[in-house]
Order: C-alpha cells, then structure tokens, then sequence
C-alpha cells in the first residue's frame, strides 16, 4: 500500500473533505478533478509503464469524470485510448471533463462489452464511492465486461460495486489490479470483501495537506507500529516476573489441551512474567513436558477456579473450553472474578446464550461468534463490519475484537480500530488461541483493555506477515508465530 493511511473515513466523510478541501484550497471548478486525473495517469505511467492502448470505462458521476481526464492525458502522451460510456455525465464537472476530451477529438462510444478487452490496460471509472445497492443492469453488464476482459484493471477511487462504508458486496464488483484512492483511504477498502477486489491500494493526495482532513472525523484509525511502540510499557531493569503479570489460560476440555497451551506460551512470548494454565487434570502432564515454562493447575468447579484467580493480574478464557457444564461454570467463575481478561472460543459461544454485561471483557470473535453473539447471521456481521463490533461492544460492555481480513477493534467511546496487516495463511487452527494469549499478556503488563486488543491485534497479524515472508502462507502454524511476537514485542519496527 503506497501513501497516507493512519486515518479511515465513510463515503459521506470522503465528500466532506472534498469539499473542505475545495474550499479551503480555493479551488478553481474541476480542478480537485482534474487534481484525480493526473494522480491516476500518474499511476499508470508508474505501475504499467510503455503501454500503447488503454481502455476506460466510465460512468455517469465524478468517478467518470476522473476517467475522461485520464482518458485525455493517455492520448496526449501517444497512447491509443478508447473510452466506452456506460452512461452520460450527471454533474456538471464530469460533463466539463467530457466536453475537454471531445476538444482533443477523441471519440466516446456507448458501452461494448466485445471490445472492453481490447487495450493492454482497463480503466474502471464506472461507479467510485457512492454505491449503496446492488449494481442495476447496465451498471453490472459495464463491470462484468471489466472483469471478463483478461487485461489488468486500474480502479479510480474504489473498484466498482464495492460498499465504501462497509467493504460489502451486494451484486458484481470489479476484480481490480491496483485501486488508486484520492485524498483519504476509505474504510470500506481494507475489510469485508474488499480484500479481494482492491488490489495493492495507492493513496494520493492530490496536494491536500493534512490540515484539511483534520476538520472531518474519520470513521476508524488504522493500526500502525508508531500506534504500537506509544502502548507498550517501558521496562526498568530491576523488573521482577511478578511485576511482569500472572496470566491465567481457562480452557482444555476433554481432548482439547492444545488450544490453551498454545494461548499459554504466546503469552508467554509476549512478555507475561508467570502464566498457569487452568484445566482438566487429564491435560496436566502433557502440557508441562511440552512447554516447561507453563504452570498447570487442575480445575473442576468454581471454588478450585476461585483459588486459580485469587492474586491473578488477568485472565483468558475460552481456549479449547468446550461447551459443557464445566465450561458454562469456568466462565461464569471468571466474569464474577472481576480480573480483566479476554473473552473467546467457545467462551463466547457461552455468553452469548447467557450473560451480557462482561466488566469490560476484551471478546474476540470471528463473524461466526459474532453472528451468535449479536443472534444473527454471518452475511449480516460480514455486510456491517463496522457496526457489528461496535454492537458487540455496547451489548456486552466490553471491547470488541471482530476477527476476520482488517480485523476491527471497537473500544469505549465510540472508536473504531483496523488492522490491515494479516494474510490468508492465518485461517488455520490455533491463531484465535495465539491471539487471545497475546492480548492476555499486554493486560498482564498493564496496558488497559482498549489499548491492549489494539496493539494485540496488530502483533499477531504483524508475527503471522513475518512468518509467511520467510516461508508462504499455505502451511503456516499458530505455533510458527511465536518467535516473531518475541521480536515485534521488543520491537514493532523490526522484521
């Protein structure tokens, strides 16, 4: 991803800050247009360089509008463009760029989905940032043309179809190779779907400055390094374990040690002083042979859990917990505990048939859990990312870590958090387990729950990017990352 991207907003955002931007910049008419244009052939010129045919498709808005003017620069550099109309201009500034490439003489032809394929590079200028709805017929023949082109794509402001607020999809998007993105990186481009459909992501800023965007509240903050290093305790030299935090693992049903230990030694990896994994006797042996470093203590009822947790710094539970009277007891021990802790697995599967008040709890479900939790379906978390955890938060007053491609974190007040950090080879066994271990082991050194799901959520996704640049993302382990937290732990620049 190239250019500035701390701050995320809505579409509503984005034209609000087009606006300041026009204002306080004194702009001429068309000229924050024509600012996106040459931002784009910009690209273009960058990522395609040499190219002789270029096609651009574009629609009846500003997004048009934009693709006109990259249409005219390409032709007065000496590429042969052809630019297909999917519907005529409807603001006036579109219907400006359109009467400047006519003076160039280039001609403008009704949509053709036969010859959509037919330049080295397709421009998708059809719809931008204010779809809400499924695409209607003429819109989704245009952006079935664009993807069945076999030519790569070059997205202005957002591939079409595509929800800007949401990152969803409610009928045919544009498959893009790369989305340039004017002024502020959008939410919707980082999350849902959109993964799959931006490509790399350039933002340009179309000579904007940051003071501008600083009058417009965005929709969400990105988790960054800088984000990270400002929330971890400094370290004194004369710091004992005890002062590192006692973490206590809740889970490992009948069968099911290994999620808790996993979430054990990632804490410990993450800098816990002490952590005791609380389980079924059967699991005890096993646990300490493979990781030492583990402490163990067999729990059957609340009253053994009592005398776990007393003295305790923080807690996890849910890891390998399993759905069983036991279960249901070691969850209702740990929310009457009044220890700060995380929330996952199927202990969220238990809450969300029992309690709703946590005590400021960090819960971390994926759309799975998130659907029972909020007694939905995952369509719905997945279509409404953004207000799905901040549902999960105010219902359950906790913080909400809503897992998934630009996991989202929602804290008091309102605050939305995303992560874009991650990769496709986090979707295996164990990675709930690692991460709910971390996110224990930064409570444990005494960052508050908010700031501990942030930086939690970018350590784990930050280890797993590490993991998969030194060996692929197919066959990558939980347990891989754990030499990677140690380093970003110490270090969130490192790597």
């Amino acid at each position: 991803m190239e250019g500035d991207f701390e701050h995320l907003y809505s579409s509503e955002g984005s034209r609000l800050v087009d606006r300041e931007a026009i204002n306080s910049l004194q702009l001429a008419e068309g000229e924050l247009m024509e600012r996106a244009g040459a931002a784009a052939y910009g690209v273009i010129c960058r990522r395609w360089p040499g190219i002789s045919t270029l096609n651009v498709v574009c629609g009846p808005g500003n997004n048009g509008g934009d693709g006109y003017i990259v249409a005219r620069l390409a032709h007065e550099a000496g590429i042969k463009v052809r630019v297909c109309q999917v519907a005529p201009p409807k603001t006036d500034d579109a219907q400006r760029a359109l009467d400047q490439l006519n003076l160039q003489g280039i001609p403008v032809e009704p949509l053709n989905i036969e010859t959509v394929g037919e330049a080295e590079l397709v421009v998708d200028a059809v719809l931008g940032t204010g779809l809400s709805r499924p695409p209607s017929d003429v819109f989704k023949s245009a952006i079935d043309a664009i993807n069945g082109s076999g030519r790569p794509v070059l997205a202005l402001d957002c591939p079409s179809g595509l929800d800007m607020d949401t990152g969803w999809t409610g009928g045919a998007a544009v498959q893009a190779t790369v989305t340039v993105t004017f002024i502020c990186l959008k939410g919707g481009l980082l999350t849902g779907r959109a993964p799959d459909l931006t490509g790399d992501i350039v933002v340009e800023c179309l000579e904007v400055p940051a003071a501008v965007l600083a009058d417009v509240e965005p929709m969400a903050c990105c988790i960054s390094a800088r984000i990270v290093q400002e929330r971890l305790p400094a370290r004194r030299r004369t710091l004992h374990k005890g002062e590192a935090g006692h973490l206590v693992v809740i889970g490992g049903d009948v069968s099911m040690a290994g999620a808790a230990q996993l979430a054990g030694t990632a804490a410990l990896r993450t800098g816990a002083g002490l952590v005791t994994i609380a389980t079924r006797r059967s699991h005890m042996d096993a646990i300490s042979r493979s990781q030492p470093e583990l402490m163990c203590h067999p729990v059957e009822d609340q009253l053994s859990l009592e005398t776990v947790l007393a003295g305790k710094t923080a807690v996890v539970v849910g890891p390998g917990l399993g759905q069983s009277e036991w279960g249901v007891k070691m969850l209702s021990g740990v929310l009457a505990s009044g220890l700060p802790g995380v929330v996952d697995a199927d202990g969220l599967n238990l809450l969300a048939q029992g309690p709703r008040q946590t005590g400021q709890m960090i819960l971390t479900p994926h759309p799975g859990e998130a659907s029972r939790l909020l007694n939905t379906d995952i369509d719905a978390i997945q279509s409404q990312r953004f207000v799905s955890a901040a549902k999960i938060r105010s219902q359950y007053d906790g913080i909400c870590v809503l897992k998934g491609a630009g996991t989202l974190v929602a804290t008091e007040g309102g605050n939305l958090w995303l992560c874009k950090e991650g990769n496709p080879g986090m979707a295996t066994a164990g990675m709930g387990d690692i991460l709910a271990g971390v996110i224990g082991a930064l409570l444990c050194q005494g960052l508050d729950p908010g700031d501990a799901a942030i930086a939690g959520v970018w350590l784990h996704s930050r280890a797993a990017d590490l993991a998969a640049a030194d060996g692929g993302e197919r066959g990558l382990l939980a347990s891989d990352l754990w030499s990677y937290l140690r380093r970003l732990v110490n270090d969130p620049y490192s790597g």
